[in-house]
């Protein structure tokens, strides 16, 4: 049974919470007071991105935590991403620069590259975030910028201290083995879409083994895709699944906390995003009981490799995970 409630990243000791508030789909009008919320009910993990929109509006509400003796920065563990048009190597730490002086701050705790996608540069000045496409297109278009520039862009912003941890999102076993090969800094974390109807068992388990510790997003599976996939609109809601209500009505708890908890038991990070307080609460209320092993055999029985974040899905005519 996960007891702790962080995981301990290997270079640099930082401790990171395993249970955060993700960002994404959080409007910027409200961002502000829901991540201020978010940290006065216990959160201390913030995971954003550039890509979000949201970022000046989420430094804000950490800042105004910190200024008002909620938390010290020390105690808050800032996430946030590299979008993929700035994977050049000229691009990197403007791109950086910018997201850090949006949020406020003089460093991050973790910052990943968002997607193994080379997009072509849009200067920040044009239009930001610039999302897939250029600017008045409708394809997508890609840039000869290795992810071994990129990488090493990466490792100066570590080394300069200026993000703490490095890390990765949405890559697959081959993409890793590529980038062990010339990393001098391994990635800290792997945050990849995860639920019960995507269990990735294989690849947490080849991660895991390479000592980089994983996050999950879209826990709770097409809830977050209703309106841009059409198995976000078909797929059975996996908070009203009946084996999951089961397990939650057998320990007293909501699905919810019970699809939060099986990702906990495999050692892996959560990052549920609610405006609602008594969820974000709830949220929270995952370490003071368990799931057991016939739990967890009836949660494997939903596994149906079912993905919803998929850049194939939303008609950009890429594969990523094939």
């Amino acid at each position: 049974m996960t007891t702790e409630n962080y995981v301990t990243l290997s270079r640099t000791g930082d401790k990171m919470p395993l249970v955060g508030f993700g960002c994404w789909k959080v409007s910027p009008q409200d961002a502000e007071n829901t991540i201020y919320n978010a940290i006065k009910a216990g959160y201390r993990l913030i995971d954003g991105a550039a890509d979000y929109g949201n970022e000046v509006e989420v430094g804000r509400g950490i800042n105004k935590a910190i200024k008002e003796g909620v938390i010290t920065r020390e105690e808050i563990f800032v996430v946030t991403k590299l979008w993929n048009t700035y994977h050049n190597k000229t691009q990197v730490r403007p791109a950086f620069e910018k997201q850090l002086k949006d949020l406020d701050l003089d460093y991050v705790d973790l910052y990943l590259i968002h997607f193994p996608v080379p997009l072509k540069h849009v200067n920040i000045n044009e239009i930001y975030p610039p999302g897939w496409y250029q600017p008045n297109k409708t394809e997508v278009e890609f840039e000869p910028s290795p992810m071994y520039e990129c990488w090493h862009e990466m490792e100066k912003l570590a080394e300069d201290k200026l993000a703490h941890n490095i890390g990765i999102s949405n890559f697959n076993v081959q993409m890793i083995l590529d980038l062990l090969t010339y990393a001098q800094i391994k990635p800290a974390v792997l945050q990849v879409e995860l639920h019960p109807y995507l269990q990735q068992s294989r690849l947490i388990a080849w991660v895991q083994s390479q000592g980089i510790h994983i996050t999950a997003y879209s826990s709770f599976g097409p809830a977050s895709f209703i309106e841009l996939t059409n198995d976000g609109k078909t797929t059975p809601p996996l908070l009203e699944n009946e084996v999951i209500k089961e397990i939650a009505d057998k320990h007293k708890k909501t699905t919810g906390q019970v699809l939060l908890r099986w990702s906990i038991e495999r050692n892996i990070a959560v990052i549920p995003k609610s405006t609602n307080q008594e969820r974000i609460k709830s949220n929270l209320d995952i370490f003071s009981w368990s799931l057991d092993d016939e739990d967890m055999k009836k949660i494997a029985s939903l596994d149906k490799r079912l993905r919803f974040n998929d850049p194939y899905s939303y008609n950009f005519n890429l594969p990523l995970f094939d």
